[in-house]
């Protein structure tokens, strides 16, 4: 039995949307057209691959034929590069947006000389945790943390930057003057999150750390509307790497935590049982960077990290 990519490509595309219309125009083709490559697939499977009443989903044939037609369509993608010499696609999906996640996979890519990226979005970790393990991305990039049930089996991830992290409040909030502040001198003030804080793991931990108790969150609607809130609460702040760019426009604070400085913990996640061919390059690549550019310096003393990013530290002795 021979497959033809073209129909798997279909079927992957279809289940991905549910939606034959849609899945359709993503692959720029007539719904009849595809229509007639799902029901040629069937046939030559002998299984019914989606059921249709009452709206597109997998059958039980078809959600165990997903995960290899996937692993089927990067094989194919590698093997046409083998031959054009053109150099495999590493697709990398970062979450954490408000942060800039790629200004440090960019850095890390100039230790990598030419590297065929293909970077998208994710929601959050627990979006791009699923999209590795249907095989959907290569790698992940952004913070990663334990996921409920664990939802994440199955991953890998690699520790390549610990960020220092700013409090950003408007000029008219009562610390706007100091140089550095102590994050328990934020108690008095209320924590703006960028989006709902059961999605922000690092942010409600420091408030949990050190006791910050006024918070407000709401839907993740951009840096700009977040940007307009603290400048009009005089008591509000958020937290920002430090090395995170904001617009000149915002005339918002930046100031240094100290007294323990805040660690955001940048982390590659991947599917270890589907190694993408140049991972240990790649890692080899964020190592390089991380050392000429310090980021994986940490003080115990000095610095302050969630319980949970800890063990994540026993990996960077190791680099």
């Amino acid at each position: 039995m021979d497959l033809d990519l073209a129909l798997v490509r279909a079927f992957v595309a279809t289940a991905r949307t549910l939606h034959f219309g849609r899945a359709a125009a993503e692959l720029n083709t007539s719904q009849q057209a595809l229509s007639k490559r799902i029901a040629r697939l069937e046939k030559l499977l002998a299984v019914r691959l989606f059921e249709r009443q009452g709206g597109t989903r997998l059958s039980e044939a078809g959600e165990r034929f997903l995960p290899a037609a996937r692993e089927a369509l990067v094989a194919g993608e590698r093997a046409i590069a083998a031959v054009t010499g053109a150099g495999p696609v590493v697709r990398i999906d970062t979450w954490g947006h408000l942060y800039a996640p790629m200004r440090t996979v960019a850095d890390a890519v100039q230790e990598l000389g030419p590297v065929r990226w293909e970077p998208s979005p994710g929601r959050d970790w627990s979006s791009v945790a699923g999209a590795l393990l249907r095989g959907d991305t290569d790698l992940g990039f952004g913070r990663v943390h334990p996921l409920p049930d664990g939802r994440d089996a199955g991953l890998t991830q690699r520790l390549v930057r610990l960020e220092p992290v700013d409090a950003v409040v408007s000029p008219s909030h009562p610390l706007a003057g100091a140089h550095a502040l102590r994050p328990a001198d934020l108690r008095g003030s209320v924590l703006w999150c960028p989006a709902e804080l059961s999605r922000l793991d690092f942010l409600g931990r420091f408030a949990d750390e050190f006791r910050i108790t006024r918070r407000h969150d709401g839907p993740n609607l951009g840096l700009d509307h977040l940007v307009q809130h603290l400048r009009t609460e005089p008591d509000g702040f958020t937290l920002f790497p430090a090395d995170a760019p904001l617009p000149d426009h915002t005339r918002l604070r930046c100031i240094p935590l100290v007294e323990p400085t805040p660690l955001y913990a940048w982390s590659l996640a991947w599917r270890e049982s589907s190694r993408h061919p140049l991972l240990d390059t790649l890692l080899r690549g964020f190592t390089e960077a991380g050392r000429s550019r310090r980021w994986l310096d940490y003080t115990p003393q000095r610095d302050w990290l969630p319980d949970i990013d800890h063990p994540k530290l026993t990996v960077r002795q190791a680099l």
